[in-house]
């Protein structure tokens, strides 16, 4: 029975993440595959082929990706994309939502930005309680009127083993403790949920 025991484990550390990861690239495939309706039906490559091949919208999104990226590099492209968003910004309730998604994309994505600047130590959800955040800044606007006598810092605290949900705090400065380790090692031991921990550092 330790033998059939130690088998089965063996078996599902092989096949989990295959089948997982099967499944992701599986519904990224097919969501992806749907921006192939933007084109005329008599365009559509299953027409074309007479059979389904899926990632041809693949294929169609890095195409789209690819145009709008050089059409925004340069300086025409340029104007367009500021005078869309002058567009966007005067209509009212499409305004607040395109304002927040940009401001985060543009942090996510941009090559200047840095959404997770770097992990580091926290008490959490409460004292003797130890979790990794990620500062994300500094707080701003009318925040810093009461946060005074102390540097404070913007702090995610992902939830594991999904790191999209989680918390926005403000901690003091010095109640963070700034780790060596990357964002990169830092996320993957906040998903593993604490399985894959990155090397040890010494200080």
């Amino acid at each position: 029975m330790a033998a059939l025991r130690k088998w089965l484990l063996a078996g599902l550390l092989v096949i989990v993440p295959v089948a997982i990861t099967v499944a992701v690239l599986r519904w990224v495939i097919e969501t992806l595959d749907q921006t192939l309706l933007i084109l005329p039906e008599a365009w559509q490559p299953d027409r074309l082929i007479g059979f389904h091949i899926p990632g041809f919208g693949v294929l169609l999104t890095l195409a789209i990706l690819l145009i709008a990226g050089a059409v925004a590099s340069n300086f025409f492209g340029r104007k367009l994309v500021s005078l869309g968003d002058r567009v966007v910004t005067r209509i009212p309730v499409v305004r607040s939502i395109y304002s927040s998604v940009k401001q985060v994309s543009d942090t996510l994505f941009s090559e200047s930005g840095n959404a997770f600047r770097t992990a580091v130590l926290v008490q959490w959800p409460r004292p003797d309680v130890w979790t990794i955040g990620f500062v994300t800044g500094a707080p701003g606007g009318d925040v810093v009127n009461y946060l005074r006598g102390e540097e404070y810092l913007s702090v995610y605290v992902p939830t594991t083993p999904n790191p999209t949900g989680g918390y926005f705090v403000m901690l003091r400065k010095s109640d963070c403790i700034e780790l060596k380790m990357s964002v990169d090692d830092a996320l993957k031991y906040v998903v593993s949920m604490g399985v894959v921990a990155p090397p040890i550092t010494n200080r």
